[in-house]
């Protein structure tokens, strides 16, 4: 034990290593680091910018310390960020709270949703902002670990994360009218996020119409865009190692992977086989995390459902998954996040289906926000479709109910039917998901007392 420290003494420095160890280790530390590298990659990607604007027309950038806001629901075609979602409008940014802290601006949004993520670089939340915390138009602070100073005066709350490196998240709700879309303009202009040094007391604006379209580098794939190159992760984990404090309990894991480290920059054998490792692990572990049995425990009729998203603590599995399959989820009690990739039999979901997803009368997601059931292909993005729908819920005003106030909503790649139709979600000739959520969830949908409705299939395969 390391007398100075009360530590237990960690790996002797100088000792060899077989490249079989290292290679073992080096799957942990995988597994891991994943989700850190994933959005430090996101950041330098999102933030190399000198203005905000939107990527591709589609992904928000901003310049470090601030977000750029959309003014429409995020358009089908983008692959830069899966498992988004036609509710809500989003903004997007990143924090570089070493340097200073940044400042979230909100107007009053009288009796419309809202909430402000702010997630460090483990991914778990640190900011309680939003409708659901009574939250009121002011100046939020946002600060790292090492800020001392004082907030000026004005500000209405501080919150401080545990990493200078950050993420900024603010998600206003839509309904999917043109009047609304004129009507949420001019709050959407003072939603903002700015360095400290840019703070005067005074709400400022920006014009989120009026913003740039800035080029998207490379073609773009099926899937997510790959945030984490499995080549190069080992030459990116030290950065991690070094501005992500350990939590409670992980010095022995740190000094555990800065062993493989160290030994890497000297032995090209043991360097290899950490990058033959990453690779391994990637095609071997990580992609099997898209499959939302790996995302959190059953929640009831097939579907699953995490108890911990955004509070992973040392839950590395869960925190890998959800980076891996849905990057960047609300706290439970702001955001339930319930999907299945399979009916209630436990059978694929399939296209070539029709199915009916029933909701007894008085079992619709029981929220104070909103709900929606989103539909997705295999890699969790939307499916483009004559109808331009790809989710229904409390945005939409022509659902069909029966009676009592049941609900039954449709997926498949035919139409049900045109009496059905506007209950319909097209789906892909092929596999699909099916992801609830319910913004500002009652207690009986976080403690899972509420049951997600059967999806039963209703015809044989074409």
């Amino acid at each position: 034990m390391d007398s100075s420290s009360g530590v237990p003494a960690g790996p002797v420095s100088g000792m060899a290593m077989s490249p079989e160890y290292a290679a073992a280790v080096g799957q942990v530390a995988y597994l891991w680091g994943w989700p850190m590298v994933s959005q430090l990659n996101r950041r330098n990607a999102m933030t190399a910018v000198d203005e905000p604007g939107l990527r591709g027309g589609a992904l928000p950038n901003a310049p470090a310390g601030s977000v750029c806001m959309m003014t429409d629901y995020i358009p089908p075609d983008q692959r830069f960020v899966a498992c988004t979602n036609q509710d809500v409008l989003y903004g997007m940014g990143y924090g570089h709270l070493e340097e200073e802290p940044s400042v979230l601006q909100v107007p009053n949004m009288g009796d419309r949703f809202w909430v402000a993520a702010a997630w460090d670089a483990r991914t778990d939340t640190f900011a309680r902002i939003g409708q659901q915390y009574g939250s009121k138009a002011g100046f939020y602070l946002l600060a790292g670990p090492d800020w001392d100073g004082k907030a000026p005066d004005g500000i209405t709350e501080v919150f401080r994360s545990s990493t200078n490196q950050v993420a900024f998240c603010p998600r206003v709700f839509l309904n999917d009218t043109d009047e609304d879309r004129a009507a949420v303009v001019p709050l959407l202009n003072q939603v903002m996020v700015y360095r400290l040094s840019q703070y005067d007391g005074t709400f400022q604006a920006k014009d989120w119409k009026s913003v740039p379209v800035f080029p998207v580098p490379g073609a773009l794939g099926e899937g997510e865009i790959h945030w984490v190159e499995p080549t190069s992760f080992f030459d990116q984990f030290p950065t991690v190692l070094a501005t992500v404090p350990p939590l409670p309990g992980e010095e022995a894991l740190y000094a555990l992977f800065r062993s493989i480290i160290d030994a890497a920059a000297t032995d090209p054998r043991v360097k290899q086989a950490l990058v033959d490792t990453a690779v391994e692990t990637e095609k071997k572990v990580i992609s099997q995390l898209l499959q939302w049995r790996y995302n959190g425990p059953p929640a009831g009729n097939g579907w699953y459902s995490p108890t911990n998203n955004a509070q992973f603590g040392t839950d590395y599995l869960t925190r890998t998954a959800i980076a891996r399959s849905n990057m960047y989820e609300n706290a439970p009690q702001e955001t339930k996040y319930v999907f299945t990739d399979d009916d209630v039999n436990g059978d694929r979901l399939d296209g070539h289906h029709l199915y009916a997803i029933a909701f007894p009368a008085g079992q619709l997601p029981p929220v104070n926000g909103f709900w929606s059931l989103t539909l997705y292909n295999q890699h969790h993005f939307f499916h483009p479709n004559p109808l331009g729908r790809y989710s229904l819920g409390t945005k939409n005003a022509t659902l069909r109910y029966g009676d009592g106030g049941s609900l039954t909503l449709y997926a498949g790649a035919t139409s049900p039917g045109t009496d059905k139709e506007p209950n319909w979600l097209p789906a892909p000739d092929g596999p699909f998901s099916l992801y609830i959520r319910g913004y500002w969830p009652k207690p009986e949908m976080v403690n899972r007392t509420w049951q997600p409705p059967k999806v039963t299939r209703q015809n044989t395969k074409n």
